[in-house]
Formats: structure tokens, sequence, C-alpha cells
């Protein structure tokens, strides 16, 4: 079997995409690796500049900062049970919505269909959200976030498509001539064959609950339940201080030039530590990050 020689144009074509490809490469993956060597660079040459591709005057500073702080840990332990809590959660709502909402001979399925589609694009707005919330009494409680984030439309609709087009019908009805019933059906026919599925939301929901932020940072005031993300926030905050020249004694003044160095240092301590669990977790799934934009894709 004869293999055709590219021609000139389509050797030049290839090239320009290879540069391409390699320019959007390191802009993608530099300032990763950026907030890596920070982290581990003397903050003083960090802020002026002298930290591009090694670090530069090697410490560990940082880390033993950040270790030391309780906040960081309870933080974790926190994002870590939302991150399993909702999800689990969250499947256990999407899954079996999806799954109805497939059935194309389902009473009033144009009219659900709808109605959950309305929430995806127009919403109560900020204030009205906040004020009910807290008048159903979920402010401050352990459970808040997993609560507030517990369903998303756009996860509905993708789980719905691909029970409509991965499952052939006929399975279905094949079980209910033998007398399976509706709950039997769904849990030993359409779970087992909706692995794929289960792991793409599974894996959506659980970023989405590890990087939660926003609803954190709202309805929830008790530092006991703050996820990692508002801990590193207020973490920053607190270290970010005004340096005000007048009414300082010398001491003073370099004592606080050096919380503000020990702060530029700790900026990218947090954002590595914050990210290293999502980082280490993507190459063993970005399998099923493809395969929920192939599903998602798909005519439905």
């Amino acid at each position: 079997m004869s293999i055709m020689k590219k021609s000139m144009p389509d050797k030049v074509f290839d090239s320009f995409n290879m540069a391409i490809m390699i320019i959007i490469l390191i802009l993608m993956v530099y300032p990763l690796y950026f907030i890596v060597i920070a982290s581990f660079s003397d903050p003083y040459s960090v802020v002026n500049g002298h930290v591009y591709i090694l670090p530069s005057g090697f410490t560990v500073e940082a880390y033993i900062n950040v270790s030391e702080d309780s906040r960081i840990w309870l933080g974790y332990m926190n994002s870590i049970r939302y991150t399993i809590f909702g999800t689990l959660f969250s499947l256990a709502l999407t899954i079996p919505a999806a799954y109805v909402l497939s059935k194309k001979n389902m009473l009033g399925r144009k009219f659900l269909i709808f109605y959950f589609l309305i929430p995806m694009y127009f919403s109560g707005g900020l204030v009205p959200t906040f004020l009910l919330v807290r008048s159903i009494g979920l402010m401050n409680k352990s459970y808040t976030l997993i609560f507030l984030g517990a369903m998303s439309m756009y996860n509905l609709i993708v789980a719905r498509i691909f029970f409509q087009t991965s499952i052939p019908e006929e399975l279905y009805e094949s079980a209910s001539i033998d007398g399976a019933s509706n709950f039997r059906i769904f849990f030993q026919i359409a779970l087992p064959l909706s692995s794929a599925i289960i792991a793409v939301m599974a894996l959506f929901y659980a970023v989405s609950n590890w990087n939660s932020y926003f609803s954190a940072l709202i309805y929830i005031s008790n530092q006991r339940f703050n996820p990692l993300q508002i801990v590193l926030r207020n973490i920053l905050i607190n270290n970010q201080i005004m340096l005000s020249i007048e009414d300082m004694e010398p001491e003073e003044m370099l004592d606080a030039a050096r919380r503000q160095l020990m702060a530029e240092g700790m900026k990218y301590a947090l954002i590595f530590i914050a990210s290293a669990p999502l980082l280490i977790a993507y190459p063993f799934v970005q399998k099923h990050f493809v395969k929920g934009v192939l599903i998602g894709s798909l005519k439905g």
C-alpha cells in the first residue's frame, strides 16, 4: 500500500499549524508554570521581576507560613466535603430527571423541559435569591453549598441527550414486555449502561463544587463552613497592608514591608495549593471531559 507524499503547500500548512499550536501551548502552560516557580522564589525577586524560567532565591517560606494557618486545613476539609456530598446529591437529582425527560411518551414532557429551561436563561436576581435563601433557613449551614449548587440545567440537558441517543428504546420496550417496572428498568438497565454520562456529570459537578466561591461569599459568613477558596481569599486580604509612611516608625515600616513581601509569596503558594488537586486529577479524567463535550454536541 503506497503512502501519498505531502505536497509543499501541505507541508507549509502543517508547519504553520504546528507553530500556532506550540504558541498557544506556551501561552496556556507558562502562567501555571510561573505560579509554581514564583511560589518557591524569594518574594523580593518576584516583585522586582527577576523570576522568568527558574526560581530565584529558592525558599519554601511561603508554604511554611501557609501550613501553619489552621484555616487552610479547615477549608480543605470543607471543600472536600462539599465536593463529595455535593456531587453525589447532584447526581441523585440530575440522572433520574434526565432519564425521565428522555421519554418521548411521557405526559407533559415538553412543558417540563420548557419549565427547566427558564432558570437557565432567567434569574430572579441576587437580592431576591438572598432573601429566599435566608427565609428558608439555608444561611450559614454545613449543607448550604450542597443544596444551592445541586442542579445544573446544562448538565441536565446533556444527560437527557445521552439517554435519548445512546440507549436504544427497544431495550426498554423488551424489558417492559417481560414485566419489568419503570424503577427496575431504570436501576437495572439504564444506570448500568450510563456509566459514561455518570462519570462526566460527576466530573463536572466535582469541579464546580471544588471551585465554589461566589455562593460561599454571599451565603456563608461562619468561618467554620468556609470552603478553601474563601479561606484563601481571606488570608490574602488580611496580609495586604496599605503602607502609610506618616505615623510610622522605621521599624514599623520595615515590618510592614516584610509582611507585604510575605503576602506576595503566599499569594502564589495559595494559588498552587488550591489548584493542585484538579491539576493532579485532570490527566486521569481528561477522556471524560472530551466525552462530555461530544455528548453535548449530539442532536437531541
